[in-house]
């Protein structure tokens, strides 16, 4: 069927209740967005679904997440009675319809047979991949949109290792889920049904309460730091908020000053509009509290908390943005030279970062004898190695991260994670503090050692029909023709990583790496209606590469504006 014939079949449909018929009705005229609505299912990608809320197959709502849960379902069964038992563990976020999606994927699961564990409260994405593992769950769903616009919601699936599934589990779900032809065959248990027959457990306070002890458990070191360093939160009105400021607590961090706007959840994040703090933007009410407090650090963490962003006062007294390249970096240097200086850096040591991060961590790790591993986009792909590490023994993690603001400095959770993230940062800030140097004086001693490792990041948003397709022909545009000079620098090498044999599984990335170490990336977001242009340069100093990224983003610019 085409969209305007599903489009009047969802008005039809006794199954679909009257408020979202309503909704719909209201379109009536509105040809681009019932198109848009109804022109394609909301796709379960790798990691899930993730889409604007409202009624339609290309939205976020109770019958578009019931499908999906309806197919996980499905799959689990296939696994037999063993995966039934071991259940699903779930967690939601502060967003609107979060708790009623998690409620309902509950009574879908429970439907079946399959046992649930549910966190009562909106919790932090991180946690969920902690329960999966601590319950000995064989899936997991967080009910999230992580850091997009209001407007948006998503439904994340994990496997029984605690990390976002990969393609063969998404494939397989997404197959039953093409098998549920109505959504009136979608049955459920009611959810107090489900908790008196055994199905439906709520997760209790003792999980939440180990978590936090496996976290500080984590510190390299205590004793020898600065715990009186200055610092700003913003929880952004997401799920933040009582963890981290009870973990920089309860490591004798007392001196942290609360962004009270963005303290308490908030769906319609008022006070920001757009909650990603890898945009410096989300930090302005932290700024204005910072200079206020005579802040030396501004944390800010997305609205599911797995995601931490950075500010440091410098010497002039205003707050400089660090991106995700250079706090992941810091991290993994801090993790990695205090380990060795305590003799507990292991011989098999190894860190993991995307395609899209930069290179200072691998030039760092080189250094210090640890193997730096590249994989795909997504902490699904770096969680994979550590997954096969627990069986093999071949190296043993000590650090992920990608560019994206995401970083996990522990085995215990297998996603990204702001919250020991967030502790991480403030140990490492208040020890450098303790011998007399703030994060920018150690970044500059890093830049000093192994050269000036820049970067920046283009995002394009292309909504709708027309904006995927012509994200395809940008695609398409620089694949067939490259660009073999740009400024002083010659094309040396092209990754392909749909078409050509990497090691890796496939993925519409396109890499072109330049004869002086500098390099670009250009993919389509897995998350949101938009292309990235990730510019890697290495210069001799700051204008020099400055000089390197404005060329590569001039030259990109130009493909983009050429492309119709």
């Amino acid at each position: 069927m085409d969209y305007k014939n599903i489009y009047r079949a969802w008005l039809e449909d006794p199954s679909i209740d009257e408020a979202s018929k309503e909704e719909l009705r209201a379109l009536e005229g509105n040809e681009e967005e019932i198109k848009d609505r109804f022109y394609a299912p909301l796709a379960f990608g790798t990691a899930g679904l993730r889409g604007k809320l409202g009624a339609g197959t290309n939205r976020m709502n109770r019958y578009t997440v019931g499908a999906a849960c309806e197919g996980l379902a499905r799959f689990i069964e296939s696994q037999g009675q063993d995966a039934k038992d071991r259940g699903v563990s779930i967690a939601y976020d502060v967003r609107h319809f979060s708790k009623e999606f998690s409620i309902l994927s509950a009574e879908i699961l429970a439907a079946h047979g399959i046992h649930v564990y549910i966190h009562t409260e909106c919790q932090p994405t991180p946690l969920l991949s902690y329960t999966v593992r601590k319950t000995d769950s064989f899936a997991g769903i967080m009910v999230t949109a992580s850091h997009n616009p209001k407007e948006y919601n998503g439904y994340k699936v994990y496997n029984d290792e605690g990390s976002q599934i990969l393609d063969d589990w998404a494939k397989a779900i997404e197959s039953e889920i093409g098998l549920v032809i109505s959504y009136g065959d979608i049955k459920r248990l009611a959810y107090e049904e489900g908790k008196e027959k055994g199905l439906i457990e709520e997760i209790s306070q003792d999980l939440i309460e180990d978590y936090i002890q496996d976290i500080l458990d984590l510190p390299i070191h205590d004793q020898s730091i600065d715990k009186n360093i200055k610092i700003v939160y913003s929880p952004l009105n997401g799920t933040g908020n009582k963890l981290v400021r009870r973990i920089l607590r309860e490591r004798g961090f007392d001196n942290i000053h609360i962004v009270k706007e963005q303290e308490n959840p908030d769906p319609d994040f008022t006070t920001i509009g757009y909650p990603n703090p890898e945009d410096p933007k989300a930090f302005a009410l932290s700024e204005k509290l910072g200079k206020e407090v005579g802040a030396d650090l501004l944390f800010a963490t997305d609205p599911d908390s797995d995601r931490c962003a950075l500010e440091v006062r410098n010497s002039e007294g205003d707050f400089v943005f660090f991106d995700g390249n250079k706090v992941g970096a810091l991290i993994g240097y801090y993790i990695i030279s205090e380990r060795q200086a305590k003799g507990t850096l292991p011989e098999n040591g190894a860190v993991i970062k995307s395609i899209v991060t930069g290179d200072l961590l691998a030039a760092i790790a080189e250094d210090y004898g640890v193997e730096c591993f590249e994989v795909l986009t997504g902490f699904k792909n770096i969680a994979a190695p550590v997954n096969e590490w627990d069986e093999t023994g071949e190296f043993e993690y000590l650090y992920g991260f990608e560019e994206s603001i995401g970083y996990n400095p522990s085995k215990f959770v297998r996603d990204k994670d702001a919250v020991s993230s967030a502790m991480m940062i403030a140990e490492m800030a208040a020890f450098y503090r303790a011998q007399g140097k703030s994060l920018i004086d150690v970044l500059d001693e890093l830049y000093e050692k192994y050269g000036y490792y820049n970067n920046r990041l283009k995002s394009t948003v292309l909504e709708g029909i027309d904006g995927k397709e012509k994200i395809n022909r940008i695609m398409e545009e620089f694949r067939a023709n490259p660009l073999e000079k740009i400024a002083n620098m010659t094309l040396d090498e092209v990754i392909d990583y749909e078409r050509d044999d990497t090691g890796l599984p496939k993925s519409n990335v396109l890499r072109y790496f330049y004869d002086d170490g500098s390099w670009y990336a250009i993919r389509p977001s897995g998350t949101e209606p938009k292309i990235k242009v990730y510019m890697y340069s290495v210069g001799d100093d700051l204008e020099d590469s400055e000089r390197k990224l404005t060329a590569f983003e001039n030259a990109t610019d130009d493909v983009f504006a050429s492309v119709q």
